[in-house]
């Protein structure tokens, strides 16, 4: 839900109604006991078409539900089968007057003459049936690449634009909630709400006790005893379309997530609660703004919070602020696992000082610690093309059952997916993750947790928003560079272990791999990186990209990493140094008078030894490509696409190449003062690391050599 839509000037400021005004209004307000009146000309669309719902209390017990409880539900409904019947028959009348429409346009030849109108006719038809159906709307109508723009702009005017009920009866709500009149809470409030949603509607205000401009969220009266009749029979109707088409998804059990989290949206409580609990999570991020819930003044009905002034992401070209808004969506999802479930367009503003604001905490998510790290692991096996690996994760994520046969999924999925991972991790977008699934998750029994729609939701939506004003923008490109950087620094055993698979295939050091995960980790839009303002590529930020790699590598968060690069450099190291004696041995040999030819020199050097070389040579590449701008990745591996073919002296005499560049390292040393004091003895200790590991090697080595 909106809360705070661009708003004509006059109302820019608080509206100022005499208290005068605010008593006529209260006296004008019915009594507590009366019921709600439901004939008014003033009502909205929901009330006038399907007010029977809760006029003289016929569903009163259902408004005193505070949380969603199916049972409850059902034995409340089953006792007023007629009026079940009722809305039954009105909802699939309602839609079929519309499909029925459609398809007479189709056999006419109208469909294209007649799109515009059938989309604003759905929308009517949303507004009818009321708040159920228009949140299930509002989750479909951020994505302008999946939704016709027609019915794309019609679904838009959902999120704010609904007709509100009247003041009285808000003011009514107030006081019997809150225990106060108006005029002793507020000194000032808007004689209208300034904006109205399915759920309820928003005036601005200012506290008489400390003068702050708060908005006062106000809930739509019988709201939740209307969709707690339409969820009982759309959960009807989910059992009866998973027993005929025979599905592998529990619809019911997913109708039940979105339903517990509404029921939560509804109980303004514990939106207030989680409104504070995000801002001390998040509220400090870079460019986030988080308002202040006034938690002593906020009941189940009623919610004050501190008021923002600005427009809808969605209406500004801020491409800065939709990747702020991934950074926090990535914070929250796989740092704390609590996470805004229903970021819609309305819900996320561009704040008057240049701030992404978000809003509306009432549908919030948890996201588990095991179910957070596999979704790490699926992003890292999907983009390096371990497609056997992903359906592992898909198991863990709880999309496939156990039973799921490996071998056969993992040769699907490398069908659905090989297409969209070769363009690139920056091109891959959620469209293309989707384009043949449907068929493989029918064919494995592919079944959709509770949790997973409201989780890829909270990317889709920003992915969608963005696209809106840049058709080529992709969530996953700015996502997997903080993944990248995620697992490179998590002290999490479980992505340690990921790790150490990931760089390791049957014993050898998967080079590439690390590369790509250095590489993309600086790309990652972090709070140090996040920068309005950020330049092109220059010896500064050449500087900051040097910063960025010794800062992870020198402290704890990157002692895993260490360890395996040491160890690696170590490898590198000591077969140069064989290969470096024996070539000198050798050439001395041939010097003197009886010297026998023998194998050729490319031989003396074991495959394990030139391997290590080449991993040695690559790592020396990486730091040499780390400051030269615009030097990428892709161009190293093609100078390597002939390696194979390389034998062990050219091997030694590329790497000694890579060393005579020393002075390129240069860089590297003057970021030394600039570095902690933690990090700088970390460096100060590399090579008495390094020394111990060349040791050990050497003295192993010497040893197999005498037993040999």
């Amino acid at each position: 839900m909106l809360l705070f839509q661009p708003i004509p000037a006059k109302l820019i400021s608080p509206s100022s109604l005499p208290c005068q005004r605010i008593r006529r209004l209260r006296r004008r307000a019915r009594p507590p006991s009366a019921s709600i009146n439901v004939g008014s000309g003033n009502d909205d669309t929901f009330t006038k078409y399907s007010g029977y719902l809760f006029r003289n209390g016929v569903s009163s017990e259902a408004e005193f539900l505070t949380e969603y409880d199916v049972s409850a539900i059902a034995g409340i409904y089953r006792r007023k089968p007629l009026l079940v019947l009722r809305r039954f028959t009105q909802i699939s009348a309602t839609f079929g007057r519309w499909f029925a429409q459609r398809y007479l346009d189709s056999v006419n030849e109208r469909s294209d003459e007649m799109f515009k109108i059938r989309a604003a006719e759905l929308r009517m038809i949303l507004l009818e049936l009321g708040p159920a159906f228009v949140k299930i709307a509002q989750a479909v109508s951020s994505r302008p690449d999946v939704i016709p723009p027609a019915y794309l702009e019609e679904l838009s005017l959902l999120q704010d634009r609904i007709a509100p009920f009247s003041t009285e009866e808000a003011f009514r709500i107030i006081e019997k909630e809150l225990g106060m009149p108006v005029d002793m809470l507020f000194s000032e409030i808007t004689p209208e709400p300034i904006a109205a949603a399915s759920l309820g509607q928003v005036y601005q205000a200012k506290l008489r006790t400390n003068g702050k401009v708060v908005a006062v969220k106000v809930q739509r009266p019988g709201v939740q005893a209307a969709i707690s009749l339409d969820i009982y029979i759309l959960r009807y109707l989910a059992g009866v379309a998973r027993r005929v088409g025979k599905l592998n998804t529990d619809l019911q059990a997913v109708l039940d997530e979105w339903a517990s989290s509404l029921f939560r949206e509804m109980d303004y409580r514990a939106e207030a609660r989680n409104g504070k609990k995000f801002k001390e999570l998040y509220g400090g991020l870079k460019d986030v703004l988080v308002p202040e819930m006034y938690i002593d003044l906020t009941s189940q009905r009623v919610l004050i919070m501190e008021w923002v002034e600005g427009k809808r992401l969605s209406e500004v070209k801020d491409l800065y602020l939709v990747e702020v808004g991934v950074y926090c969506s990535l914070s929250q999802l796989l740092d704390y696992g609590f996470y805004h479930a229903d970021p819609h367009p309305g819900n996320l503003l561009r704040s008057s000082d240049g701030r992404l604001a978000y809003l509306d905490f009432g549908m919030m998510g948890e996201f588990k610690q095991e179910l957070r790290d596999g979704f790490i692991e699926a992003c890292l096996h999907l983009v390096n093309r371990d497609f056997d690996g992903l359906a592992k994760d898909f198991v863990t994520l709880g999309l496939l059952p156990p039973t799921a046969q490996k071998d056969e999924v993992t040769k699907a999925l490398t069908g659905v997916f090989q297409n969209a991972v070769n363009k690139g991790v920056r091109s891959i977008s959620f469209g293309d993750l989707s384009g043949n699934l449907g068929v493989t998750m029918y064919k494995f029994k592919f079944r959709i947790p509770s949790y997973f729609s409201l989780v890829i939701r909270s990317l889709a939506v920003l992915e969608g928003i963005a696209i809106g004003f840049d058709p080529n923008y992709k969530v996953l490109s700015s996502s997997y560079p903080w993944i990248a950087r995620k697992v490179l620094t998590d002290s999490s055993p479980k992505l340690r272990s990921t790790l150490q698979t990931l760089l390791y295939k049957d014993g050898m050091f998967q080079i590439d791999r690390l590369e790509s995960l250095l590489t993309e980790s600086l790309r990652a839009r972090t709070e140090d990186t996040l920068d309005r303002d950020q330049a092109a590529e220059s010896d500064d930020s050449r500087t900051k990209a040097i910063k960025q790699v010794l800062s992870f590598t020198l402290t704890e968060k990157g002692a895993f990493v260490r360890e395996i690069l040491i160890q690696e450099i170590a490898k590198g190291i000591d077969a140069l140094s064989v290969a470096t004696f024996e070539s000198v041995t050798l050439t001395t040999a041939s010097r003197l008078p009886l010297f026998i030819p023998y194998a050729s020199s490319s031989t003396t050097l074991g495959k394990e030894d030139i391997t290590n070389l080449r991993t040695l040579r690559r790592l020396l590449m990486i730091l040499s490509t780390l400051q030269k701008p615009g030097s990428e990745v892709q161009q190293l591996r093609v100078d390597y696409s002939e390696e194979n073919k390389i034998n062990s002296v050219e091997e030694v005499s590329l790497v000694l190449n890579e060393m005579s560049s020393a002075p390129d390292l240069l860089p590297i040393i003057s970021v030394f003062p600039e570095l902690p004091s933690e990090s700088q003895q970390q460096l100060l200790q590399l090579p008495v690391d390094l020394a111990s590991r060349l040791l050990s090697r050497a003295v192993a080595r010497t040893i197999r050599r005498l037993f040999n």
